[in-house]
C-alpha cells in the first residue's frame, strides 16, 4: 500500500509542474512576441549574433529547467535506480531505439515527401557553426532533451494519463512535441515535421514500453541529439544547407 501511495504521489500535478508549464510558455511567447527586443538586447551584450542566439536559447532552457528539475528529481532518481539494476539492457537499448528513430524518419519522409529543413533546425545548425562544443553539448545535449522529456513524456503521458485515457495522451504528446519544433515561418508542413514526428513517436514509445521510465527516454533523446551534434561539427560548415 505505501508504495502505491508512493507511486500515485510521485504522478500528481504539483506547483512546480505548472511553474515549469507556465515559464515555457511565457518564454516561448515572450520571445515570439518580443523577439527583436530581446535580440537588440542581446546584441549588445555579446556583440556576435550567434552567441546571442545562444544566450537566448540558454536562458530559456535554464529558465524552465530550473523548475522541471526541481520538479521530476524524485522521479529521475527512482527511474536511475531502476535503469542500474540492469544496466546491459539500458546501453543496448538505446541505440536500438535510435536505430529504430532513423528507420521510421526515413520512413515518414518517403511517405511525406522530400524532407524540409525547419526554421528550427536551421537555427541549431547555425549556432553549431559558430558556437564551440563546450557550450552546445551541455544545452543540447544535457539540459534540452531533460526539460522536453519531462514536459513531453512525464507530463503529457506519466501525469495526464491518470486524467486522460493514456493512448490519448500518447497522442498528444507526439502532435505537440513535433508541432512545437516546426512552429516558424513555415507553418506546419508536413515535409519539415516528418523527422520529428518518427522521433516523437520512438521517444514516446520507449518512455510507455519501460513503465513511464523518465530517464530512460531521456538518454534516448539525449543520445540521438549528441549523434547530430557530432555529425554536424564533423560535417564541413559549406556542405551544410544554407
Amino acid at each position: 500500500m505505501g508504495t502505491i501511495t508512493s507511486k500515485a504521489r510521485l504522478y500528481r500535478f504539483t506547483a512546480l509542474d505548472a511553474l515549469a508549464v507556465a515559464a515555457y510558455l511565457g518564454f516561448t511567447i515572450y520571445f515570439t512576441v518580443a523577439g527583436g527586443t530581446v535580440e537588440r538586447l542581446m546584441l549588445q551584450l555579446f556583440r556576435d549574433p550567434a552567441t546571442a542566439s545562444y544566450a537566448v536559447n540558454a536562458i530559456f532552457y535554464a529558465g524552465v529547467g530550473i523548475f522541471a528539475i526541481a520538479s521530476a528529481w524524485r522521479v529521475a532518481g527512482r527511474d536511475l535506480r531502476i535503469l542500474g539494476t540492469r544496466p546491459w539492457f539500458t546501453l543496448g537499448m538505446v541505440p536500438l531505439a535510435i536505430v529504430v528513430m532513423l528507420i521510421l524518419t526515413a520512413i515518414l519522409v518517403a511517405a511525406l515527401g522530400t524532407a524540409e529543413t525547419s526554421e528550427n533546425q536551421l537555427g541549431i545548425q547555425g549556432l553549431l557553426q559558430h558556437v564551440p562544443a563546450w557550450l552546445m553539448v551541455p544545452l543540447l545535449v544535457l539540459l534540452g532533451p531533460f526539460v522536453e522529456e519531462y514536459l513531453f513524456r512525464h507530463l503529457l503521458i506519466g501525469k495526464l494519463s491518470g486524467y486522460v485515457n493514456i493512448w490519448v495522451c500518447c497522442v498528444i504528446s507526439v502532435l505537440v512535441f513535433a508541432s512545437i519544433h516546426v512552429i516558424g515561418r513555415e507553418g506546419l508542413v508536413l515535409s519539415a515535421l516528418a523527422p520529428y514526428l518518427g522521433m516523437a513517436v520512438v521517444l514516446v514509445a520507449v518512455y510507455v514500453w519501460t513503465g513511464k521510465n523518465l530517464m530512460f527516454s531521456y538518454f534516448v533523446h539525449a543520445a540521438k541529439n549528441l549523434m547530430a551534434v557530432v555529425l554536424i561539427y564533423a560535417v564541413p560548415p559549406e556542405l551544410l544547407p544554407n
